[in-house]
């Protein structure tokens, strides 16, 4: 097994610099990810597409903790699960980050990033019976979210038909009594997406848990805001949010430029 410092060689020089900067930014993503609170150890996975790589996409050695990831300790795999390029770390690739993400990939082309997290509020909306609850605004930009039944880990290659098909063209999934996905057009946009979504999670659960009388949203409210988040009326926020977020990064580590 690994052991002390990784010492991870930068593959900067022997990849594109598309592919570098997409490295770069899902390096990122993982140590942001662990930042705000969203990671389980080991467990959980970020891929992105490789930029001019037919059905290639970058996924964490499984074996890394979130705050060791780097742009050049990224695994890069095939839809079929072939590894196309790995340090040598002697990780490989969780199965179940291959199933799922695989799947999203192969099925979604408008997708590039697919992030998946099993936070204990995440976990906890999952679960109830209610699902995601249209109570605030935050969790109204989510009111087409879909829900994908558990069926075990997921290990099994005849799952993704059914995730595809839960998923349909939303961006965001609720796994049953499992966690959450998110996906997006870049790799910034999914971070987005699932800061949102789990900041939704967490206050139906302590909204859940203070034991009063809930404030409801009308119908029609909630498809009014939900079309306005959706529609062009509120500003997408990951555009400007991102530069920032690596300036965060860079301030307190910077390493996962390497």
């Amino acid at each position: 097994m690994p052991q002390g410092n990784l010492n991870i060689p930068s593959v900067r020089t022997q990849v594109s610099e598309q592919e570098w900067e997409t490295r770069v930014n899902l390096a990122a993503a993982y140590r942001l990810v662990e930042l705000y609170g969203m990671s389980d150890l080991t467990a959980n996975h970020i891929s992105a597409r490789v930029p001019g790589e037919d059905g290639h996409f970058l996924i964490n050695a499984y074996g890394m903790l979130y705050e060791e990831i780097t742009a050049s300790s990224l695994i890069k795999i095939d839809l079929d699960g072939n590894v196309i390029w790995k340090p040598d770390l002697g990780y490989g690739v969780n199965r179940a980050g291959f199933v799922i993400h695989s799947a999203v990939h192969a099925a979604r082309h408008d997708v590039d990033c697919v992030l998946h997290t099993h936070t204990p509020a995440g976990m906890a909306v999952s679960s109830m019976e209610a699902g995601l609850m249209m109570v605030t605004q935050t969790a109204t930009r989510f009111a087409n979210i879909g829900y994908h039944e558990f069926e075990g880990v997921a290990v099994e290659l005849d799952e993704r038909v059914r995730l595809v098909k839960d998923l349909g063209d939303s961006d965001a999934l609720i796994l049953r009594n499992h966690g959450l996905i998110t996906c997006g057009r870049s790799i910034a946009e999914a971070f987005a997406i699932m800061h949102r979504l789990e900041l939704a999670c967490r206050v139906q659960v302590m909204m859940l848990s203070g034991g009063t009388k809930l404030h409801m949203l009308s119908d029609e409210l909630i498809q009014q805001t939900h079309r306005q988040f959706k529609g062009g009326a509120v500003r997408p926020t990951h555009d400007f949010e991102w530069p920032a977020l690596l300036r965060q990064l860079d301030r307190r580590d910077a390493s996962y430029r390497e």
